[in-house]
């Protein structure tokens, strides 16, 4: 059986279970886990000088090193975060610019740089702390959060996160195009649309595609064309 690269990427990232903490991982392992990959790669660099067969690979030990050096960043703004969240750092009360975060942020009207910043980023996060000390009034991350509506928390989800189960939803759409018949030019199952002239076509028509999606939706328990969860499905 052929797997296509976005099969093998899905299959790969779905084996993380050993990567949680719980039902899902802390800012503290994530830190953990990042300081492991920075050492291994450097070992790795290290004895990738002297290889059984004499190879010289100045180039992979060179880019191993590089890959190291920025992992070993994300390690050390991992870290940082860890003990923001922990209220061990003190945070600015509000954003450069005066507005709100966190649960002070709930029902403001904030329209810049992506509206109000109710779960605030990593950048922000570290911003509110080099600011911290020339700020009037602090606050500490579970301080400011303390407020936040639990349902928003509940289903928050981060970019990337969505980003993966949009890709996954569209995979899985495009299959299940080949299994709905077409009733405009009348594909079966495994067939791809035709024109009026016969010609094979790389997109379905209108009605194939949207009882795809339906199925799809219904299967994975998803609202629309966007992959969002439906309560209680």
């Amino acid at each position: 059986m052929n797997h296509s690269s976005e099969d093998l990427e899905t299959a790969a990232e779905a084996q993380h279970a050993d990567l949680y903490d719980g039902r899902q991982i802390t800012l503290e392992e994530l830190h953990i886990h990042l300081s492991a990959i920075d050492l291994r790669l450097r070992q790795l660099a290290r004895a990738a000088e002297t290889p059984a067969t004499p190879v010289e690979l100045e180039h992979t030990i060179s880019s191993l090193r590089s890959v190291a050096g920025q992992v070993r960043q994300s390690s050390d703004r991992i870290r940082q975060l860890a003990a923001i969240v922990e209220g061990d750092v003190p945070l600015s009360r509000t954003m450069p610019r005066g507005d709100a975060w966190g649960a002070a942020a709930v029902g403001t009207d904030r329209e810049d740089f992506g509206g109000p910043a109710i779960i605030p980023t990593q950048a922000q996060l570290l911003l509110l702390a080099s600011n911290a000390p020339l700020a009037a009034d602090t606050t500490t991350y579970p301080e400011a959060m303390t407020g936040v509506p639990r349902s928003l928390l509940l289903s928050w989800e981060s970019k990337a996160a969505m980003a993966r189960r949009e890709r996954e939803r569209n995979a899985a759409v495009a299959r299940e195009v080949l299994v709905v018949p077409c009733e405009r030019c009348g594909a079966g199952e495994g067939e791809q649309c035709r024109t009026s002239s016969g010609w094979a076509a790389e997109q379905a028509h209108k009605g194939r595609q949207r009882e795809a999606e339906a199925r799809v939706d219904a299967r994975l328990g998803y609202v629309g064309p966007n992959p969002v969860a439906v309560a209680d499905a």
